[in-house]
């Protein structure tokens, strides 16, 4: 089916991120009952659960661990499992499932934050002209979301909060991309998704504790519950490591095309579930983004090592 292992990489990273579009129009809304927080842990830590009984030889690569890479554990679960998701869910809780495309979108700035972090933190080189394609993606960004408009005109004003937790989120997925890539030089993929769902779990689990809302438990339905072993099986875990199998044998640029599924099918989903049309306007802006965070990723390619392998470590 396959002429070469590169195009099965392109195929497997494409499928995963068209997982994850059809995630956020089709499965994560029917969870709209329940508490953000309460939603994030259940998501995390059902697929962990599952994982132990066949990644449970993980837990001996404790040993090999010392202080630095726990720490970078722990960041990964906290901005690519806690804060990211828990911002992108927010997201869509905020503008009740409507608008879905404009929060899709707007995560794929992740690259632009995860260039940044790693210039500060890795000392890595930027690649020229990245200040002009990084503000042709914002003001994309921008445009996407409000058109002409007020910020606090759109929506009944519920897009203004919904942006700023899906650019939190874009922030947060592509911080654990940064931290990700000390970890991956270390550990296997299948180490690194098991303590990033462990960690994330307890992370949250803490979370839902101190906020009070461990009730949602008697209040999960089951759809709810159906819902959450869905998305655990398939867009959840399923597809990151689908996504991981097919980034072994792709270049970042390559995987950056490949990841375009996510938007385009998160387009295509809003429109055949919900209807939903981007204006002209709209349209516009999110073909300058894609095309500047495109140009972003071959700068960085160009210029030095790949600095931005799309969201390592970071969906959900």
């Amino acid at each position: 089916m396959f002429k070469n292992k590169a195009n099965l990489g392109v195929f497997l990273v494409c499928l995963a991120a068209a997982m994850w579009g059809f995630d956020g129009v089709v499965l994560t809304p029917r969870l709209w009952n329940l508490d953000v927080g309460y939603v994030v842990f259940m998501l995390h830590a059902l697929p962990f659960f599952g994982m132990n009984f066949i990644l449970f030889r993980e837990y001996k690569t404790v040993k090999t661990l010392n202080a630095s890479d726990m720490i970078y554990f722990v960041l990964i679960a906290l901005f690519g499992g806690a804060l990211g998701t828990l911002a992108i869910v927010k997201a869509l809780f905020i503008v009740e499932f409507k608008h879905l495309t404009v929060v899709a979108l707007l995560q794929k700035l992740q690259p632009v934050f995860a260039i940044l972090l790693a210039r500060l933190l890795l000392k890595e080189r930027i690649g020229r002209n990245f200040t002009f394609w990084a503000g042709i993606a914002l003001i994309g960004g921008y445009f996407l979301t409000f058109e002409f408009h007020l910020p606090s005109l759109v929506n009944s004003g519920k897009m203004l909060p919904a942006a700023g937790y899906a650019l939190l989120a874009a922030f947060s997925f592509g911080s654990a991309t940064v931290f990700g890539k000390r970890v991956l030089n270390k550990v296997s993929f299948k180490t690194a998704l098991f303590y990033r769902y462990g960690l994330t779990a307890i992370i949250m689990l803490f979370f839902v504790l101190f906020t009070g809302k461990f009730d949602q438990l008697a209040k999960t339905t089951p759809v709810n519950w159906t819902f959450f072993v869905i998305i655990g099986l398939t867009t959840g875990s399923g597809a990151i490591l689908i996504y991981y199998y097919g980034l072994r044998y792709i270049k970042a640029n390559v995987s950056t095309m490949a990841e375009l599924c996510f938007p385009v099918s998160a387009v295509l989903f809003d429109y055949l579930i919900n209807r939903s049309v981007l204006s002209p306007v709209q349209w516009v802006s999110a073909l300058a983004m894609v095309f500047a965070i495109y140009k972003i990723s071959n700068l960085q390619v160009e210029e030095t090592e790949p600095v931005y392998k799309p969201s390592e470590l970071c969906q959900v």
